[in-house]
C-alpha cells in the first residue's frame, strides 16, 4: 500500500486516511507511509510536553491550533449529525489555553524505592512521573517535587509501623490518589489511600501545608476526607459569589471554560423570570443567572454541594432556592417543570434520560443543555427534537486542551 494523506482525526485521537487506515500521533495533512511512519504536513505541531506519547493525559498535542479547534467542533457536530438534530447554528469552538486547568486527579505510587506522581501511561497501569505539564496551572506543577518528598515520609512512617528506631530506607509500598483544586485561597490538596499515624507525621503534614501556603489539606484514610489543615474556610467564587468548596466537589475544569458555558446560558435565557437549574452542583449556573428579574431553583443530589449552594445563596441574597433531590431516581415531573420559563440541564456523562422524558412533556419554553459527553447528549437531544423542540444553537467547548474529552452547551426552543 502506497503513501496516503491523513484526512481527519477520529474520536479517540487517531489520524484516518481515505482507505480507513489509522495512525496515532498524526495531524490532518500528514502522510502515512507504507511502513506505518508519518511524514509531517503543514498542520503537524511540535508537542508542547516531553511526556507526550507516553502520558495518557493528552492525545492531541501534535495538532496545530486550527486543527485542534476543528477537532473540538467536529466531535460535537458529528454527534449532532448522527441523530439528525438539525442544529440551526454552530458557534466557533472555545478552546482553553495552556496552563489553565484548575483541577487535576493524579496517582502516586512507590516503585523501585521511589515515589512517582503522575498520570497513567496510555493503555497501561504504569505511571509517568510528571516533570512538567503544560495543561495544568503552574501552581500544581511547582508543588509536585515537595509533595513527592512528603509522600515518601508518610510512606516511611507507615512502613515503620510506628516502631521507634526503625528507619526504612525506602518509602515502603505506597499508592494514593492525589486531588488538586485551585480555590480562592490557593491550592486545595486531597490525598486518598494513605495511612498517616503519629504526631511526627501529622506535624510534617502541617509544616508542608503551612510552608506551601495551601488553602486546605485533607487526608482520606478510607473513611472519607478528614481536614488536616484549613486556616480559613475554602471557597470558590462563582459569578461573583463565594461558595464553600467541599473536598472533592465538582468544578468546571478551567475558569475560561466556565465563563464560556455560563455566558452562553446567560445570553440565551435573558429575560426568563423563572429558571430551574438541574444537576446544579455548587451553583455554577444558578449564580450566573440569578439576579434582578430572574429567580432560580437549583436542584442537586450531592448533599455537601447542595448545602454549600444553599448557604451561599443566603449570604449573597441572590434569588436562588436550593433543593436537595436525586434527579435520576426522582426527576422533576412535567407539572413541576411547567412552573418555569426555562431549564438549565448539566448532567453527568451518562446524560439525563429520565429527566429529559419529563421535559419533553412539559411546557417549558427554553432548555439549555450542557454536556461533557456528546454521545449521551445527542441521544437525549433526539428525544427533545421528537417532542417538538428545535436545536437553535450549539457551542463546542474544549476545556481539556489536547484531550479527546469535549464539552458543549446547547439551546433548545419550542417549535413555533
Amino acid at each position: 500500500m502506497g503513501p496516503e494523506e491523513i484526512l481527519r482525526i477520529a474520536a479517540k485521537g487517531d489520524g484516518v486516511t481515505a482507505s480507513g487506515r489509522y495512525a496515532w500521533g498524526a495531524a490532518p495533512g500528514d502522510t502515512l507511509l507504507a511502513d506505518g511512519t508519518l511524514e509531517w504536513g503543514p498542520h503537524h505541531a511540535q508537542p508542547a510536553c516531553r511526556h507526550f506519547g507516553r502520558c495518557g493525559g493528552c492525545q492531541l498535542q501534535q495538532l496545530d491550533e486550527g486543527s485542534l479547534r476543528d477537532f473540538v467542533e467536529k466531535r460535537v457536530t458529528n454527534a449532532s449529525a448522527s441523530q439528525e438534530l438539525g442544529a440551526q447554528r454552530v458557534a466557533p469552538p472555545h478552546v482553553s489555553p495552556p496552563g489553565s486547568r484548575r483541577r487535576a486527579s493524579l496517582r502516586a505510587e512507590s516503585t523501585g524505592g521511589r515515589v512517582v506522581i503522575g498520570y497513567r501511561e496510555a493503555g497501561s497501569h504504569r505511571l509517568v512521573e510528571l516533570a512538567e505539564c503544560p495543561v495544568l496551572v503552574p501552581e500544581f506543577v511547582a508543588l509536585l517535587p515537595d509533595l513527592r518528598k512528603l509522600l515518601i515520609q508518610i510512606g516511611q512512617a507507615a512502613a515503620a509501623g510506628g516502631k521507634k528506631g526503625k528507619k526504612p530506607s525506602g518509602p515502603g509500598k505506597m499508592a494514593a490518589d492525589v486531588e488538586l483544586t485551585l480555590a480562592d485561597q490557593g491550592i486545595d490538596l486531597g490525598i486518598k489511600g494513605l495511612t498517616a499515624e503519629g504526631l511526627a507525621i501529622t506535624e510534617r503534614m502541617l509544616d508542608f501545608a503551612r510552608d506551601h501556603g495551601l488553602a486546605r489539606l485533607t487526608l482520606d484514610q478510607g473513611y472519607g476526607p478528614e481536614t488536616v489543615w484549613e486556616p480559613e474556610p475554602v471557597t470558590i467564587t462563582l459569578s461573583g459569589v463565594p461558595v464553600s468548596l467541599p473536598p472533592g466537589a465538582f468544578l468546571q475544569a478551567t475558569v475560561d471554560g466556565e465563563a464560556a458555558l455560563v455566558g452562553a446560558a446567560r445570553e440565551w435565557l435573558e429575560g426568563c423570570a423563572t429558571v430551574a437549574d438541574l444537576f446544579a452542583g455548587l451553583g455554577t449556573f444558578a449564580f450566573g443567572l440569578a439576579g434582578p428579574g430572574t429567580k432560580v431553583l437549583a436542584v442537586e443530589a450531592a448533599r455537601d454541594a447542595h448545602l454549600a449552594c444553599k448557604a451561599a445563596a443566603a449570604r449573597s441574597l441572590r434569588p436562588v432556592h436550593a433543593l436537595h433531590r436525586d434527579l435520576f431516581r426522582n426527576p422533576l415531573l412535567s407539572d413541576e417543570l411547567n412552573r418555569f420559563a426555562a431549564v438549565v440541564l448539566d448532567p453527568p456523562r451518562a446524560g439525563a434520560r429520565e429527566q429529559v422524558e419529563r421535559l419533553a412533556d412539559s411546557t417549558v419554553g427554553r432548555i439549555v443543555y450542557v454536556s461533557c459527553n456528546p454521545s449521551s447528549w445527542a441521544r437525549d437531544a433526539a428525544r427533545l427534537i421528537e417532542a417538538g423542540w428545535v436545536l437553535q444553537e450549539l457551542r463546542p467547548v474544549g476545556q481539556f486542551r489536547w484531550s479527546t474529552h469535549v464539552e458543549l452547551v446547547s439551546l433548545f426552543v419550542r417549535r413555533a
